[in-house]
């Protein structure tokens, strides 16, 4: 970006906010004016009302500051383009917003950008961090979802399975009675907590926050004190956030983790966050609060690179979109920019020890032998991360040699330490299949899967990284986040794992999702696979309320 101006608006479900952007100083101002129900959570009529009459005023202050600082002559428009919130959202306040940015495009003369919402969460922090091409955690409302950049497009690598994380901690505050928003209050509340057992349920990449806002609820009926269900709300829940972030950096290879989304204005995330970057390797960057919160700014940012890049809509097709995936987004502005290649962070032949996202691994192929040891994880309570390590290494020991018996190739167990979080197993495999996918080779692990599935438990993180290949043999290893069900939805939720994984490390990804869904069904059951499709479904960044 050179000296592009633009005027962004923002107004997908709280905020009603506008914005300048002067790429040539790098400076964004801001007007923003946030709806606030008088109870409980968002009323989306009320959420548009307020946008219709918010938006003209956000607006014409914006539009102020633009003709103040326009250096050109007053005969020309302020401003080089017009962009705005396309959505995910609200529809009703998207068309508010939607209307008006069709309405000044026209009145200035200026060409038309829509921007998606989530998608300038990701891009205002690269922006503000300087970053290359990191892994990005947005945490707002109604979201939380993984995003990586990869073959010209952000994929989702990992997303809540149920609601935000937002939206699950209002649930809880409402329950005690405490007015909207929750989120400061849980976090004043958690000073002066201790430490309660509650659920954490972590899937690959994935997460569940229903178990753990249930739990939340009981043990206050229970008489719990409620500073202590705040304080262990806030050590589980962002230590899940935490550990899926840690699992994306694993998996993509990148250092780089960027922060978005409302919720990222929490301290103790932001610490949790940072501390896991730290033990890595890796760096950690949170915009400042007011890019964090929803904002026109990062629409407005967002919108220079897309119209640098000649991304302009015309009007007829400047319909907003409630349902706006990230991934529908074709990244134009980024097609001269490193992407985050497959085999970016694995083990080359002569490594000798792998940080994984869990453990470091000591590799001694001429002994055949790997010891695999989880470290501690600085970031979460020690009383939480201990429980975590010691079952992890008993149920990893468990499941690779039940895995086996059932004809899927794993390494062989040697030892296993509980106490010490330690396991010796065989060397297996050249190298990942993350560094060698091919179709054979994800076709098999569809039909490992299958019999893990049949025999009545989930390897629960199978990535192209948690796989081995030695020619044309596959093996399963890191069972560590394993367990015994009967459920389809756990089998189908494995399945939709590794799914993520293909998408964010592959070239070509749906040739390898159709065989990995080909092998599952040689041996498998089609319940299984249609199930996924409704997984698939899903997607609760579909909207940021």
């Amino acid at each position: 970006m050179t000296d592009t101006r633009i005027l962004g608006i923002e107004g997908t479900a709280w905020a009603a906010s506008a914005a300048v952007f002067d790429a040539a100083r790098d400076d964004v101002f801001i007007e923003s004016d946030a709806y606030q129900p008088e109870s409980g959570g968002i009323h989306p009529r009320e959420a548009a009302e307020h946008m219709h009459e918010a938006v003209p005023r956000v607006v014409e202050r914006a539009l102020e500051y633009a003709r103040e600082t326009h250096d050109g002559p007053a005969s020309e428009p302020p401003v080089d383009a017009v962009a705005f919130s396309r959505g995910p959202g609200l529809g009703p306040c998207l068309r508010v917003v939607g209307t008006a940015a069709r309405a000044l495009s026209q009145a200035l003369s200026v060409p038309l950008v829509g921007v998606n919402h989530m998608v300038a969460h990701l891009e205002i922090g690269r922006h503000t961090s300087g970053f290359d091409a990191p892994v990005c955690l947005n945490a707002s409302g109604a979201n939380a979802h993984l995003l990586a950049y990869r073959n010209g497009r952000y994929r989702v690598l990992g997303e809540t399975m149920d609601t935000g994380v937002g939206n699950a901690i209002d649930k809880f505050t409402r329950h005690v009675g405490w007015s909207h928003p929750g989120g400061p209050k849980v976090e004043e509340a958690a000073t002066e907590g201790d430490y309660v057992d509650l659920p954490y349920v972590v899937k690959g990449m994935d997460f569940s926050f229903s178990g753990i806002m249930s739990a939340a609820k009981q043990a206050y009926d229970d008489g719990v004190p409620v500073e202590d269900v705040c304080f262990s709300l806030q050590e589980n829940i962002f230590g899940m956030l935490t550990e899926v972030s840690e699992r994306a950096l694993s998996l993509t290879g990148s250092d780089e983790l960027v922060l978005g989304g409302g919720v990222g204005q929490n301290d103790r995330l932001r610490e949790m966050l940072g501390e896991m970057c730290a033990q890595r390797g890796a760096e950690f960057h949170a915009p400042e609060p007011r890019f964090l919160r929803d904002n026109a700014g990062m629409i407005a940012v967002l919108g220079a690179k897309m119209y640098d890049a000649g991304d302009a809509l015309a009007l007829e097709d400047s319909r907003v979109d409630p349902d706006f995936r990230p991934d529908q987004v074709s990244v134009s502005w980024r097609t001269d920019e490193r992407d985050l290649a497959a085999g970016r962070g694995a083990a080359d032949a002569g490594d000798r020890q792998i940080r994984g996202a869990e453990a470091l691994v000591d590799l001694e192929p001429e002994l055949g032998r790997v010891t695999k040891r989880r470290e501690a994880k600085t970031y979460r309570h020690p009383e939480l991360d201990d429980r975590l390590r010691r079952e992890r290494t008993t149920l990893e020991a468990r499941l690779t040699s039940l895995a086996r018996r059932e004809g899927v190739p794993t390494p062989v167990l040697s030892d296993v330490d509980p106490r010490e979080a330690r396991l010796e197993l065989e060397y297996v495999g050249e190298r990942d299949l993350r560094a060698a996918l091919t179709a054979a080779g994800v076709r098999d692990v569809g039909r490992h899967l299958a019999r893990l599935h049949r025999a009545g438990f989930v390897h629960g993180d199978p990535t192209t990284r948690n796989v081995r290949v030695d020619g044309d043999r596959t093996y399963l290893i890191d069972f560590g986040l394993g367990y015994h069900t009967d459920h389809v939805e756990d089998y189908a939720m494995d399945l939709h794992v590794f799914d993520q994984s293909l998408v964010g490390t592959a070239d070509d990804p749906e040739p390898l999702r159709e065989a990995v869904r080909a092998g599952y069904r040689e041996v498998g059951e089609e319940r299984v696979l249609e199930r996924l499709r409704d997984v698939e479904g899903r997607g609760r960044y579909q909207s940021d309320s």
